[in-house]
């Protein structure tokens, strides 16, 4: 994924102080995080397009503090679940608890009532209480006892997962990671970032205190309406459509796939290509917006052939086999 320019030409101001807060939101991570400017781009994309984003990476590569640094660089309200085994799904949404005072039941609502919800390694609870998220997800409403109730906006949730081949982990299904806007690979750290980071450590750095690293609020959920307002003035032409349709059909005839990305896909992409563009200082999306997206947009939607990936074909690889292949509009 690239990195947004500071071309502004042609917005309006209030569209350029929007863009401005969210691009200081880069700034201020950067003050708790080393080196992972394209997470921290996809999680600013993903908050334009009320999206949700799941993180993946080894243990200690920081997905857990990516994540803290953005909800303290956002005023917004943020709560944090830790998944095991043993958690349940009422833990997530909230139940129904009796007052013997009332003699009636109410509902106590649960950690997914907030703004940001971090789901920490949510693939090491199992399928049953992954599943408690998937409304959540897609209709912004929990509903307990056969009441929907509604969720805050804005309402996005980061998740964080080890790779699957590691011990202990439930592998997300199909339905749960296609309602995932992005999915966003976290390296292990250049050596140079790896320097870095053991530097602000010996200097006094504490992962545990952000307040103290100096992260402070800067962009809210005013700045969140305006970005999506202009974001959606964003022009989309009929090539660029059918330029992600072709995309997009493109995995579903691959031989390396037994499953490409679905119409749901197609619309996450045209969208977080059209969040990308704005974040550009651009009015229109170009093919170029779609390519920097297609990845962290489409890899958790296709799923590859046993054979294919016993030769070690990759998702990324198929995908950006795709791209070469399919003609780009001029």
């Amino acid at each position: 994924m690239m990195d947004p320019t500071t071309d502004n030409a042609g917005q309006t101001g209030d569209q350029g102080t929007a863009r401005a807060a969210l691009e200081a939101l880069r700034a201020e991570i950067a003050k708790a995080v080393v080196g992972q400017d394209p997470a921290v781009t996809g999680l600013v994309v993903a908050l334009l397009c009320r999206g949700h984003v799941l993180l993946e990476g080894v243990p200690g590569v920081a997905k857990t503090l990516l994540v803290r640094a953005l909800a303290s660089a956002l005023e917004l309200d943020t709560k944090r679940v830790q998944f095991t085994p043993d958690l349940m799904p009422s833990d997530v949404t909230g139940s129904l608890v009796y007052d013997t005072r009332s003699a009636e039941f109410s509902f106590q609502p649960g950690p997914v009532f907030t703004n940001l919800l971090l789901a920490d390694e949510i693939n090491r609870t199992p399928p049953k209480t992954q599943s408690s998220l998937l409304e959540a997800m897609e209709e912004r409403q929990v509903t307990v006892d056969g009441t929907p109730r509604p969720l805050p906006d804005p309402f996005l949730v980061a998740a964080t997962q080890n790779p699957v081949e590691y011990e202990g982990t439930y592998p997300l299904p199909e339905a749960q990671l296609d309602r995932f806007l992005l999915k966003l690979t976290i390296p292990l750290p250049s050596r140079q970032d790896e320097i870095d980071v053991l530097t602000r450590h010996a200097e006094g750095f504490n992962p545990r205190d952000l307040k103290a690293a100096g992260v402070r609020p800067v962009a809210g959920p005013a700045d969140l309406e305006a970005a999506r307002a202009a974001v959606a003035k964003t022009t989309i032409s009929p090539e660029i459509t059918a330029y992600v349709v072709d995309i997009c059909r493109a995995t579903r005839e691959s031989p390396s796939l037994t499953l490409g990305v679905s119409p749901r896909g197609a619309t996450a992409l045209l969208a977080t290509a059209r969040a990308w563009a704005w974040l550009t200082g651009r009015d229109y999306v170009i093919p170029d917006d779609v390519k920097a997206l297609a990845l962290p947009t489409l890899r958790h939607r296709v799923q590859l052939r046993p054979e294919a990936e016993m030769e070690g074909v990759t998702a990324d690889s198929v995908i950006n086999a795709i791209l070469a292949h399919v003609p780009v509009p001029r």
